[in-house]
């Protein structure tokens, strides 16, 4: 099914997601998310998906912003989860702190601070967690995190063993495996020593015109060599935000084979992790 929408140019049908509403752990922000459940009663291992700087939204949402706007790229992984058993949690963190059309290319020394990636969106990550471990229909101790670009900054911020706030048992309290599309690991790599309380998956786009593959591919050889639980992943001549199923990216064959060995290695860390 998903081989098929991705060279077509549509994005699977998995239909509308639940909206709910939830705060997040900066104690001021009640954040939108998206909920894709299994058809199958739980309860489920969930996934929290963490957008980019576009937000999660479709470009062509012309200023209505719900579910039925989110991105083909968010339907399709929120609907490939939702498949494989699990619950997925997509986290508005732009809009309702109002940019919900999120920001354009090269942008980023631009952003306003409350939506850093950081020591903001984290904090968001954190309030999915806590509302995700208030539902029936979740395994409350297999919860993952997924998030592309600016969101697989977050990713990485999030699973900061020194995160404020987060206590030495985050192994326990915390998530329990992430996987990181297109992130910049920049402020990562000029942090001695760091180490995700998690095992992490980073997968990167070599023709990637926004932030450096180069980067993120020494921090994750440095990272490993001191024992890092963290697996990196290049794909020859993809693009940025590779995994967009429109026809515009999907039609460039090395994207298209990202796109297809991306999913079959997500499912497969998670399920490793998070087993359904």
């Amino acid at each position: 099914m998903f081989a098929a929408a991705l060279m077509s140019g549509a994005a699977p049908a998995a239909g509308v997601p639940e909206t709910v509403v939830f705060p997040s752990r900066d104690g001021k922000t009640q954040l939108t998310g998206f909920v894709f459940k299994p058809e199958k009663p739980g309860p489920h291992p969930a996934v929290v998906m963490l957008h980019g700087r576009a937000g999660p939204y479709s470009s062509l949402a012309q200023g209505v912003y719900s579910a039925e706007t989110l991105s083909m790229r968010h339907k399709m992984w929120g609907g490939f989860w939702a498949d494989r058993g699990y619950i997925a949690l997509h986290v508005d963190s732009f809009g309702p702190r109002g940019y919900p059309q999120g920001f354009p290319k090269h942008s980023y020394r631009d952003r306003p601070p409350e939506v850093s990636e950081q020591d903001v969106r984290p904090l968001d990550a954190y309030g999915a967690l806590d509302y995700l471990r208030q539902r029936n229909d979740v395994v409350t101790d297999r919860i993952g995190l997924q998030g592309w670009s600016n969101g697989g900054m977050t990713v990485l911020s999030t699973l900061a063993q020194d995160f404020p706030g987060m206590p030495r048992s985050a192994p326990v309290r915390g998530f329990r495996a992430a996987v990181a599309l297109y992130p910049s690991c920049r402020i990562q790599s000029r942090q001695s020593g760091y180490r995700p309380y998690a095992p992490l998956l980073i997968l990167a786009a070599a023709d990637d015109d926004e932030v450096s593959p180069l980067i993120c591919r020494d921090f994750a050889s440095e990272a490993r060599g001191r024992g890092v639980d963290l697996d990196f992943v290049l794909y020859e001549g993809a693009h940025h935000a590779y995994d967009d199923p429109g026809r515009t990216k999907q039609s460039h064959p090395p994207n298209r084979a990202a796109t297809h060995d991306s999913l079959l290695r997500a499912e497969q860390f998670l399920h490793k992790h998070l087993p359904p």
